[in-house]
């Protein structure tokens, strides 16, 4: 057994994430190779500014200790030795949680909605339907672009761009109105199945007629951004065209009145 193994059924966590019950799994994702490349480029960045930082410790504690008594430099001494033993000791376990961070990431698509299943110690499992979908939309950094992956996010009735402050989020600032798709290589795949997936859900009937007025946008670049005006320009005129349309035909049905 593998300590990745092991470290999953200590945590109880799934091996899989288990589609919602009467759906039929269309698609399972897993997070790109490259995306792990890229969370280490991160996690040595950080250990870098770390190491730093205690060499400069290690300097302003040596200058405080050479001008105190010798217990005084004691104390300094040994707090930079328990500091470096903390760094040291942390370096393997920091590396490890971000490698099962990446084993453990799933994404699955089903015919009714998406489930993103993320976390070790806290495992968090996002289930989205397809029917409350508004906009897909994909995200890529210059060292993401570099990598060759990005980020496919999605946000569902509600998302919109409000604040904490209008109880959208959850514990810790979380997004309750989006999901991401993080570190994948394919997203254009993945956007192209959610946007049919939400298509089929929207001409088989489901929820509200006027869910028309939300369409799905997809955007990556600047010519998404102008194929969403565009969008929202035609659908103003289309509802403007509909409600004269009801205007003149509420007029014509009444009963014209005798002088």
């Amino acid at each position: 057994m593998s300590v990745e193994d092991f470290v999953s059924r200590l945590l109880l966590v799934p091996p899989q994430p288990k589609p919602p019950i009467g759906s039929r799994v269309l698609a399972t994702f897993r997070a790109a190779p490259n995306f792990f490349k890229y969370n280490i480029l991160l996690w040595l960045i950080g250990q870098f500014f770390a190491l730093v930082g205690l060499i400069f410790a290690f300097l302003f504690f040596s200058r405080m200790a050479m001008g105190g008594n010798g217990w005084v430099a004691r104390i300094f001494y040994l707090l930079e030795l328990v500091a470096w033993i903390t760094f040291f000791v942390q370096l393997p376990l920091t590396f490890f949680m971000r490698k099962l961070d990446y084993k453990l990431r799933w994404y699955v698509v089903t015919d009714r909605s998406l489930r993103i299943r993320e976390g070790i110690a806290t495992v968090r499992e996002r289930t989205m339907t397809f029917a409350n979908i508004q906009n897909i939309s994909v995200h890529q950094g210059p060292v993401q672009r570099l990598l060759g992956i990005s980020d496919v996010e999605v946000k569902s009735a509600g998302g919109g761009e409000s604040g904490p402050s209008q109880g959208k989020h959850g514990h810790g600032g979380e997004d309750l109105h989006s999901a991401r798709f993080r570190g994948v290589d394919n997203a254009a795949e993945i956007r192209d199945l959610i946007r049919e997936q939400v298509r089929k859900q929207r001409d088989s009937g489901l929820g509200d007629p006027d869910d028309v007025t939300h369409p799905v946008i997809s955007s990556s670049d600047s010519s998404g951004l102008e194929t969403s005006s565009a969008a929202r320009i035609l659908l103003l005129e289309v509802r403007r065209l509909r409600d004269h349309y009801r205007e003149t035909s509420r007029r014509d049905s009444l009963p014209e009145r005798s002088p």
